[in-house]
């Protein structure tokens, strides 16, 4: 009877098999070379074409791949961030100028100045106002949910960083070069998508696509967008006010 039924404990043998099968598994993964993305800046001509800026920097693209296999989605769900970014504050700048994480993450904000910042985001993605806080101390956000979050400073307006939430673990941000490694994507099939703060959304759209990764299919690019000649860093403060210079000359922009 199924009451009475006794369940016999898996021979030593058997589990340390099941232990060497999952972690193959996973060394298989973080042996796989990482999915290589090129992208480039494009502008648009009077003839309608599209032709390379040759801009000499390419940094701060943000590339992420959605799993559309539910092979490769059980993979990104195992997934767990390994470290708590940082978003610095050092010489009146942040420190990178952009972070790609995943949905759920929290970020640390460092005041490594010599004195108070006020970093807030009033912007599409997560909206918050940290407030002043002083020089050595430290505040956190959890972003929970996907979006775009522009940051600033509202001492200093000449900062500015952007957040990008995504719900994947698959993503990257470009190097000068353009060029963007995503590492341990298994083989499937993904939603590519592409966000600049100087590109336009049209043009983000259309580089939208989807892919295939395989064991010979793990370079894609070059993914061209266009560059946005209106794009401006210029913002107001958290008031939607302009930014009144402070009179204390350490607060000053450069």
């Amino acid at each position: 009877m199924f009451g009475s039924a006794r369940i016999r404990p898996l021979p030593v043998r058997c589990l340390a098999a099941l232990v060497w099968l999952c972690a193959c598994g996973k060394d298989a993964r973080a042996q796989q070379p990482p999915v290589d993305v090129k992208v480039e800046f494009v502008r648009a001509t009077a003839a309608k074409k599209q032709v390379s800026t040759g801009s000499a920097d390419v940094s701060n693209v943000a590339v992420w791949l959605t799993p559309l296999d539910p092979s490769a989605e059980r993979a990104a769900s195992t997934t767990a961030a390994k470290f708590v970014p940082k978003l610095v504050q050092r010489n009146k700048v942040f420190e990178p100028h952009m972070l790609v994480i995943h949905v759920g993450t929290v970020v640390q904000f460092p005041n490594k100045d010599p004195f108070f910042h006020n970093v807030f985001s009033l912007f599409d993605g997560k909206r918050f106002d940290l407030g002043l806080y002083e020089a050595g101390s430290a505040k956190s956000v959890r972003f929970d949910r996907p979006g775009v979050s522009s940051l600033f400073c509202n001492i200093h307006p000449q900062m500015s960083a952007v957040v990008v939430t995504v719900d994947t673990p698959y993503y990257g941000v470009s190097d000068a070069e353009g060029r963007i490694p995503i590492h341990e994507v298994p083989d499937g099939r993904y939603q590519l998508q592409v966000w600049s703060e100087r590109s336009t959304p049209d043009s983000l759209k259309l580089a939208e696509r989807v892919i295939t990764i395989s064991a010979t299919t793990r370079d894609f690019g070059p993914i061209r967008i266009l560059e946005n000649p209106e794009f401006t860093l210029a913002h107001k403060n958290k008031y939607g006010q302009d930014y009144v210079l402070p009179s204390n000359p350490d607060y000053l922009p450069h």
